[in-house]
């Protein structure tokens, strides 16, 4: 019996000491499990945070959801966005279908006129459609609508429904260029000045589509990695309701101060950990596009932004520019993005 007590007693003492050790340890365990949340909350974030640095420069540029923003001239310094090519001119504009509503842009046919490539995305700049020479109408022109979440309306005929998950978007036109003379600039701008857009609502009696040229306007998106980040991040949690693939991230998002319908502001420990995992998250991202990946074309450095496993080729990849007037003295089809342009893009401060 004796010896029952004694065994007893000797294991709630040892059950208190180790509890007693692991109550003085759990300090820094939140520590570094809240440090590597941080970490996740950057890597997870950077596509709707990118999107959100560049509609904040739209409107410092003078821009306005439902208008067109486009740069008159080939891009210089003015423009510090990611991987942005020199031999073509942009055009861009920002949807808010929690506002608009469903909205409509109308791509034109390509001809000895002019052509386009463009590129319609979500907020996380998720792939809604491609349209131009290389997109899904092949130079042939496109009527699309990109309607809401939950959207149940009828399309007018003749449009193809975008059928976006997120309220917030953007698309980005590339409107091709024979050469950077003059003339063949304004031929450019002209083209992509055929692009319509409005909203559906007004369909019956579409309004001008506003153009306003930002080639002067500073505009700088690339990312930073400070606490502006998750500032920005904060929006995008409080900006619509969560997406089904996102929802792992509400607890992880609480542990480092962003949880929706919540004023953000951080205390000092989340403040730490945020500032010591997007410390983290950058070495990280330099790290692997440092040691690149797999090559484009064998014996090169190019190669695609991601691994093959993530990228999808719908084919054909590259247009006939002998059957393509408009592009035979086109400049060249831009090529995949070089390890040293990518490793300069997750640096960028």
């Amino acid at each position: 019996m004796l010896r029952l007590v004694f065994a007893l007693t000797i294991g709630l003492l040892s059950a208190g000491v180790a509890a007693a050790q692991d109550h003085s340890a759990a300090p820094e365990v939140e520590e570094r499990l809240a440090r590597s949340r941080a970490t996740e909350a950057v890597i997870w974030g950077m596509p709707a945070v990118n999107t959100l640095l560049m509609y904040d420069q739209m409107i410092a540029a003078g821009g306005k959801t439902g208008e067109i923003i486009y740069w008159g001239r080939p891009l210089d310094w003015h423009n510090q966005t990611l991987t942005p090519n020199p031999d073509t001119l942009y055009f861009m504009g920002f949807y808010d279908l929690g506002k608009s509503g469903p909205v409509v842009v109308e791509i034109p046919p390509a001809g000895d006129d002019g052509s386009l490539n463009a590129n319609f995305v979500t907020l996380w700049q998720t792939s809604l459609e491609d349209a131009g020479l290389l997109g899904i109408d092949k130079g042939a022109g496109v009527k699309f609508v990109i309607t809401p979440p939950g959207f149940k309306g009828k399309l007018p005929k003749g449009f193809q429904r975008l059928a976006a998950d997120t309220n917030t978007g953007y698309f980005l036109m590339r409107s091709n260029l024979r050469s950077h003379g003059e003339a063949d600039v304004e031929k450019s701008i002209a083209y992509g000045k055929r692009v319509r857009f409005y909203p559906l609502s007004a369909i019956k009696a579409p309004p001008q589509t506003v153009y306003r040229d930002v080639k002067d306007a500073d505009f700088v998106s690339t990312i930073k990695y400070d606490p502006s980040f998750f500032t920005l991040l904060d929006r995008v949690v409080q900006s619509g309701p969560w997406l089904p693939r996102d929802r792992a991230m509400i607890d992880q998002l609480r542990s480092i101060g962003i949880e929706r319908g919540k004023p953000y502001a951080p205390d000092a420990a989340a403040s730490k950990a945020q500032e010591e995992g997007i410390a983290d998250a950058r070495a990280w991202l330099e790290a692997r596009y440092e040691a690149g990946f797999p090559a484009f074309f064998e014996g090169t450095h190019w190669t695609m932004p991601a691994l093959p496993d993530a990228v999808q080729v719908r084919p054909p990849l590259m247009p006939n520019r002998t059957n393509m007037p408009w592009m035979r003295a086109a400049s060249p089809i831009p090529t995949p993005i070089s390890r040293s342009s990518a490793l300069a893009s997750a640096s960028s401060t």
